[in-house]
């Protein structure tokens, strides 16, 4: 009977959660995601939206007459009861769809998630992480079973969707590159794109926005203390005394950032080894706190020197020192953080970010010139404050409607 009782609040709560999402607003990538995969993996930046995006197509299917139950893996029910036990209780009853929550707050995550795919063949399950968490290096490898998602921060295009109700089309790289005074046109005829641009790159990456008005900044402040404090130690079983390093460095970058680091100085100004300094960086990039950008596409790893850091984006810097923002660097950020979800961006040995190893880009502001990428092939300007490009000089905020 008690175990029957917790079931039952475990479907309370399922229902509750769907009755109160909230679907006005969708995000970019619930169109992209191949929904009928029997296991489904959505990793993002804590507060990117994953819960919602979650519920909302769970309200989709439910409303279609699907049995579908929605769970987080924080809850105390979790603690004495296995996972793999509850998937399979939920199936004999005709469960169809199990969306769970949080799997990086469940030791046994990649194992048991194995097992349910294994063996519970008419079970869809979905479940979202810390894009802290490596999907693919659990304790077992789940890349032959779950397709994984990476879901990004607002771009401006869905910030103005969002709070302007004003809908936009994507536009892709190509789109920018040949039609920009086109493209332009067209968004800058119906808004005014500069003052929304601006209250973007303070407060637009996140969609808790929305709810927290004046206190926005002080949310996502405390938003990566919890992913220092929580997510990487129940993910990379690091000690309190590798919190607080974490905490001194963070600080040390949101400073300088974006840099080309030293890294034994680096490593000094922590008291760390070089190392584990290293294995910080790459925590913090894999939480999406800042950002490695290397030389080449292959990826980052913690045997690697980072060739330059940044924050991971703009709304980051306003949150560590909103009196302090360079905006010079704010508009580097925004470039790489907008780019980089549909696009491999790398450190070229001239300008400022090389896309897809073959377009080369150098960010600045309306006075930005020529020289620097001068008689380089597929080179432009990106720079702030214009409305319509010429040439190669393109508008920086036109970057922020590609997703």
């Amino acid at each position: 009977m008690q175990n029957v009782n917790k079931m039952n609040r475990l479907i309370n709560i399922s229902n509750n959660a769907i009755n109160n999402v909230p679907t006005e607003f969708k995000r970019y990538l619930a169109k992209e995601i191949d929904w009928e995969q029997r296991m489904i993996a959505i990793s993002g930046a804590r507060g990117s939206g994953k819960t919602i995006l979650m519920l909302q197509q769970m309200k989709k299917i439910t409303s279609q007459g699907k049995n579908a139950l929605y769970v987080s893996l924080d809850d105390i029910y979790f603690t004495e009861n296995k996972l793999i036990y509850f998937a399979e209780e939920f199936s004999r009853n005709g469960g169809e769809y199990l969306f769970l929550d949080e799997v990086h707050k469940y030791s046994n995550w990649s194992q048991e998630l194995k097992n349910i795919y294994d063996s519970i063949f008419d079970l869809k399950i979905v479940f979202t992480s810390s894009s802290a968490l490596e999907i693919y290096r659990g304790s077992h490898d789940l890349s032959r079973r779950a397709l994984v998602y990476y879901l990004a921060g607002l771009s401006v295009r869905e910030y103005i969707l969002f709070k302007y109700k004003k809908d936009f089309p994507i536009l892709n790289l190509n789109d920018i590159l040949e039609n920009n005074i086109e493209k332009t046109a067209s968004i800058v005829s119906n808004i005014k794109i500069f003052p929304i641009f601006k209250e973007y790159l303070k407060e637009g990456y996140y969609p808790f926005f929305d709810e927290l008005k004046s206190n926005y900044l002080k949310q996502l402040s405390t938003t990566i203390n919890l992913v220092i404090e929580s997510d990487l130690p129940a993910i990379h079983k690091i000690d309190f005394n590798s919190i607080l390093k974490l905490k001194r460095l963070v600080a040390i970058i949101s400073r300088i950032a974006p840099y080309t680091p030293n890294i034994e100085k680096l490593a000094k100004q922590i008291e760390t080894t070089r190392p584990t300094l290293l294995k910080y960086l790459y925590y913090l990039d894999k939480a999406q706190i800042i950002r490695i950008l290397g030389k080449d596409s292959f990826g980052i790893n913690y045997l690697n020197k980072p060739d330059k850091l940044y924050l991971s984006n703009p709304n980051l810097a306003y949150a560590f020192g909103e009196d302090a923002v360079n905006i010079g660097n704010l508009r580097e950020t925004f470039f790489l953080n907008q780019v980089s979800v549909k696009h491999s961006v790398t450190y070229p040995k001239q300008g400022d970010f090389l896309i897809d190893n073959r377009y080369l880009f150098e960010v600045g502001g309306k006075s930005k010139t020529q020289k620097q990428i001068a008689g380089i092939e597929n080179a432009y300007i990106v720079s702030d404050n214009i409305e319509y490009g010429s040439y190669n000089k393109l508008p920086l905020w036109i970057f922020g409607f590609l997703y």
